[in-house]
């Protein structure tokens, strides 16, 4: 049986936590704010014609919006791939999914603290990179005293990883 590319849809790394946290904005979506925009739509007609009526246009923007974030909270629940790292898989000393990885750089002699985790839950500004991202995909596999190098808009940089936490 032949299989077509196009049924070939992404995979988005995530936690369990964050698979339950978009059900549950899912949901808040689907019920609660589905109703609040359907009830502006609904005073906004009653304000008269609605070629002119803004509050109608605002209304009509707005659950444009809302059903975008639907589709697109769907899309990602449809196709989570958990990589929750269970405890005691893997090796330890090693650099993985979930690794509290403490690095140097060696250039500036400055120390950094990042967590890997997949994509969905990435926040560089707290630490949480993603394991495809230059230097969550560079630290994969390595382990404390290796130094890696890092292509980036800036430049190489060279991280010396200091320790691993593996949960």
């Amino acid at each position: 049986m032949a299989y077509s590319n196009s049924s070939i849809s992404n995979r988005y790394k995530m936690s369990t936590d964050r698979l339950n946290e978009l059900k549950k904005e899912l949901n808040y979506l689907e019920t609660v704010r589905e109703k609040e925009v359907a009830e502006q739509i609904k005073e906004a007609r009653s304000f008269g014609d609605l070629s002119e009526n803004s509050e109608y246009d605002e209304a009509k923007t707005e659950q444009g919006k809302l059903y975008s974030k639907i589709a697109e909270l769907k899309d990602l629940i449809e196709n989570a791939e958990i990589v929750d790292v269970l405890e005691g898989e893997g090796p330890r000393d090693t650099v993985t999914l979930g690794s509290i990885v403490r690095v140097r750089d060696v250039e500036f002699d400055d120390t950094e603290i990042f967590e890997i985790v997949g994509s969905q839950e990435a926040n560089p500004r707290n630490g949480r990179i993603s394991d495809d991202s230059p230097v969550g995909n560079a630290l994969k596999g390595h382990k404390v005293g290796d130094v890696i190098n890092v292509e980036a808009p800036a430049g190489i940089l060279k991280f010396e990883i200091i320790s691993i936490e593996n949960k």
